[in-house]
């Protein structure tokens, strides 16, 4: 299995341990820069869904094309991010990210037998539910009800999801030796351990002055295969994925009318406004300053 790592860009979505463990969301990928969801993992599961347009998953190093109405299960500890492609509408991709925990406790024969096997599962990074898929709209309909009953919360609506993760995750069980699988290598496995390890040091350190020789340091590798690693997964060198980084947090933090363009510029690890500001440009197409003006 992948290494079980933390990262503080999804820190944020983890439920008290002893609540119902899954979070839903619904129109984030709306508030991102860009309309991309940046690559980020987490030990739990995820089920999205697109409604109004073309979204491009990426999955580890494979690139997914989803349309109105596919879905597709993402296990633990896998890479993923998202961005959207095509479409006028607003796009809400309801998803929820929860622990098996919400189906079976872990010592339970239910979790050993049916849940555990899936998230052990190396060659079973994801699956995709096509809505043209006559074999697939249950698990569609069952996800819609999921996203029904967390939007309402209204009495036991905690075991009506309960109850429709249950089926699809027996669905996956039924159907698991016929689902598309990922051959994934020992090579392929070592890259995402240390791209994981890198991009976290990204995430915890971006305020700070780093390095190239810091970011490779991150996961006990040369500049050269720090390079290779990120050109692999992301298409970009470490240094590129850093600034990336953080002007997406910049461009969040502009939110916060009180904050100077100098206070949020420094905070996010820029040596001057200068530069920030040439780089927010490059990457947006307006400045920190027009930004702000135009309400965007």
């Amino acid at each position: 299995m992948v290494m079980r790592l933390n990262h503080q860009l999804r820190e944020q979505i983890f439920r008290n341990p002893a609540a119902f463990p899954i979070t839903y969301f619904q129109g984030e990928l709306a508030k991102l820069p860009g309309l991309t969801g940046p690559l980020h993992w987490h030990p739990d599961f995820e089920l999205a869904s697109v409604e109004f347009s073309i979204l491009e998953y990426q999955v580890g190093q494979q690139r997914i094309l989803l349309e109105p109405g596919d879905s597709i299960f993402i296990n633990g500890n896998v890479l993923h991010g998202v961005k959207k492609l095509d479409g006028n509408q607003m796009e809400p991709m309801p998803n929820i990210v929860f622990s098996g925990r919400a189906i079976a406790p872990e010592n339970s024969i239910i979790f050993q037998k049916y849940v555990k096997p899936i998230a052990l599962c190396d060659r079973l990074p994801f699956v995709v539910f096509r809505h043209n898929n006559l074999n697939q709209d249950e698990v569609n309909n069952w996800l819609k009800n999921i996203y029904f009953h967390l939007r309402k919360q209204e009495n036991c609506f905690e075991m009506a999801v309960q109850r429709n993760l249950s089926k699809i995750f027996e669905y996956l069980f039924r159907n698991f030796e016929s689902l598309p699988k990922t051959e994934v290598s020992r090579i392929q496995i070592t890259t995402q351990i240390r791209i994981q390890k890198m991009l976290s040091y990204i995430y915890e350190n971006y305020s700070n002055a780093i390095t190239l020789e810091d970011i490779a340091a991150a996961a006990n590798i040369s500049r050269s295969e720090a390079g290779r690693c990120f050109k692999t997964y992301m298409g970009c060198s470490p240094v590129d994925a850093l600034i990336r980084y953080r002007l997406q947090i910049a461009h969040e933090s502009l939110d916060d009318k009180s904050l100077t363009l100098e206070e949020i510029s420094r905070a996010c690890g820029f040596h001057s406004v200068c530069y920030f500001n040439r780089q927010f440009k490059k990457k947006y197409g307006y400045t920190p300053c027009e930004l702000r003006k135009l309400g965007k």
